[in-house]
């Protein structure tokens, strides 16, 4: 897994946890797809959107691991900009040990870095017996994407609704 090789060790929990993905596909607004290519599941997105303010977030986002740096994720991700192109604002989360992650969305996808949560800075939306336990515990980066004009994608990958 990516997240074991950044960490240098195998982790003991899955990384999102599973009440995790269920509290955001149950989130009021969520939409749910399946990332796919050559009619094949290679990744899943969860999104949340705001019909009225138009800020929208990405909760979960996922290409299969042996499946990355094809290109598979910036795909998907403009096929989510094209899907929901109302959004003014798109913001998502990601772990400050996953330089791939931060990579991907501010170097591929535009998103810009805003705000570092961490123990002296704690995430507003965590659970508050959820944040810090241990020291470095929960330490992630919120970024966001102002929406312009933005130009038509061409794209091989699709999204299906599950």
């Amino acid at each position: 897994m990516a997240i074991e090789a950044d960490l240098g060790q195998p982790i003991e929990a899955p990384i999102p946890s599973d009440k995790d993905i269920e509290q955001s596909i149950a989130e009021a607004g969520a939409a749910t797809y399946w990332i796919m290519a050559n009619h094949q599941r290679v990744g899943g997105a969860v999104v949340v959107i705001d019909e009225i303010s138009n800020r929208n977030s990405l909760s979960f986002f996922f290409i299969l691991t042996g499946l990355q740096s094809r290109g598979l994720g910036l795909q998907a991700w403009k096929a989510i900009e094209r899907e929901y192109p109302n959004t003014k604002v798109w913001e998502t989360v990601t772990p400050y040990f996953e330089k791939r992650n931060i990579h991907f969305y501010v170097n591929r996808c535009g998103f810009k870095i805003v705000e570092f949560y961490n123990k002296f800075h704690p995430d507003p939306h965590q659970v508050s017996d959820q944040v810090h336990k241990e020291e470095d515990d929960d330490e992630m980066f919120r970024f966001m994407k102002v929406m312009g004009s933005e130009s038509d994608y061409n794209s091989a990958v699709y999204m299906s609704g599950l």
